[in-house]
């Protein structure tokens, strides 16, 4: 945590990468500074056989953080038409940002079984100590698997 506090001092924007690259989440902005459109990086899951994927959002704040953050990330998840959000935090979220953050609702896969809370919020305490953001990660095979052949049954192609 001195590490991430320092980081924040040296750079919030240098912050924001790490706590994306943290949870394994792609930029948004490919590393560049720019306007803040409200999502630092996003996932992308396939909850079905369809190839369309769905998108968590990421948003970092390294500051003071309050309801009205949550409230901005449901904006967001909203105009983005995104299935999850999560907030990453420095500081520990107060309660009216937990139950701005459990207003959100739960979101549930069609295809998977479970529900995923619509909005997470997790400090980089958590995430440091193993807790990650919740969302269905089922494996789709996206490609048809080829017919497995002997070695023998090989040189009758060639």
């Amino acid at each position: 945590m001195a590490g991430a506090q320092a980081l924040r001092e040296i750079s919030p924007h240098q912050l924001e990468w790490w706590a994306v690259d943290l949870v394994n989440a792609r930029p948004a902005k490919d590393r560049r500074k720019g306007a803040d459109t409200g999502i630092d990086g996003t996932i992308n899951f396939f909850e079905d056989k369809s190839g369309k994927a769905k998108q968590v959002i990421v948003q970092v704040k390294s500051g003071y953080v309050g309801v009205n953050h949550v409230r901005d990330l449901k904006g967001v998840l909203e105009r983005e038409k995104a299935a999850i959000g999560a907030l990453i935090t420095l500081r520990e979220p107060t309660k009216p940002m937990m139950t701005e953050a459990a207003s959100a609702g739960f979101y549930q896969p069609k295809d998977l079984p479970g529900r995923y809370p619509r909005l997470q919020i997790l400090t980089i305490a958590e995430l440091l100590e193993g807790k990650k953001i919740l969302f269905p990660e089922h494996r789709v095979e996206t490609f048809a698997k080829a017919e497995r052949r002997t070695k023998s049954e090989q040189e009758d192609l060639f």
